[in-house]
């Protein structure tokens, strides 16, 4: 059996890589001019390599009744990690991957086909611009995990945004957003502020060490109008190999304080992560 070899090509946004995992036979890592965005093991689409989307993986586990088939909306596509998540632990749902670059997409699509019956609609479009347009009441998840380099664009990050994002998701329906920050989380805590203008269920998963000012790092952002089995992800995130809190309730609100919710003219993109602040996790 040949040995697999890096793939390496300029797409739209950057300078890309798959490299191949030694320790897993069909494991891929991408990169995007140096920096990880995506780990894909083609034998075991279930496996998350990286803590945010192990996050994200146990947040999708509880929206909804073990293996019930959902319409998930992913914004940001990198190596197709989480629709590969879903379409193995929640058979038969309906994807859409909306990713700007269309030769990122090209590399991933020729190099790490997605797992037999994946049902994955793939779009190329600014994110912002394809939800403006998606049906309203059309997704019972809607993901966000999108980067302009390392930093989350501003037009994503405000009231109108988060509007677009309510209309679209049903009722019961559950939206979901990977941002980094740092003490004394201006960003995140104006992004908690934004999202409760549209919804009235909030929670934050974040490590201890992030939480406590310590680091930078990834926080994954929850919100609904009906409130997610908290107690379940609790157990789940304290049982990862990197333990994580989640907070809700009062404690989120102490946290929120007296951030304002952002208007399309204040945004700003989230902040630039020191050298070295992200890795595989």
């Amino acid at each position: 059996m040949n040995e697999p070899v890096p793939v390496a090509r300029s797409v739209d946004h950057g300078f890309a890589k798959l490299m191949p995992d030694v320790d897993r036979q069909r494991a891929w890592l991408l990169t995007v001019d140096g920096a990880p965005q995506s780990y894909v093991d083609l034998d075991e689409p279930a496996h998350l390599e990286f803590e945010y989307t192990r996050r994200l993986g146990h947040v999708l586990d509880v929206v909804a009744e073990p293996g019930r088939a959902l319409d998930v909306v992913h914004l940001g596509g990198g190596a197709l990690t989480l629709p590969r998540y879903v379409a193995v632990t929640r058979p038969g749902s309906r994807q859409d991957v909306v990713e700007a670059d269309r030769g990122l997409l090209g590399l991933v699509s020729e190099h790490l086909p997605l797992p037999e019956g994946a049902v994955v609609a793939l779009h190329t479009a600014d994110a912002r611009v394809w939800l403006e347009n998606a049906p309203a009441d059309s997704a019972d998840v809607l993901l966000a995990d999108v980067f302009s380099g390392s930093r989350v664009p501003a037009h994503l990050t405000s009231v109108a945004y988060i509007r677009e994002v309510a209309r679209v998701l049903r009722g019961s329906g559950v939206y979901l957003a990977n941002l980094p920050d740092a003490a004394p989380f201006a960003f995140l805590r104006s992004q908690l502020a934004t999202l409760a203008t549209a919804f009235g269920e909030l929670a934050l998963i974040a490590e201890p060490g992030v939480l406590r000012g310590r680091r930078f790092g990834n926080a994954v952002l929850v919100a609904g109008h009906q409130p997610v089995d908290v107690a379940a992800l609790i157990r789940l995130t304290a049982a990862d190999a990197f333990p994580a809190r989640v907070e809700h309730g009062p404690a989120l609100r102490k946290f929120i304080g007296d951030a304002r919710a952002v208007r399309d003219e204040d945004a700003v993109p989230s902040p630039e992560p020191p050298d070295g602040a992200f890795g595989i996790g």
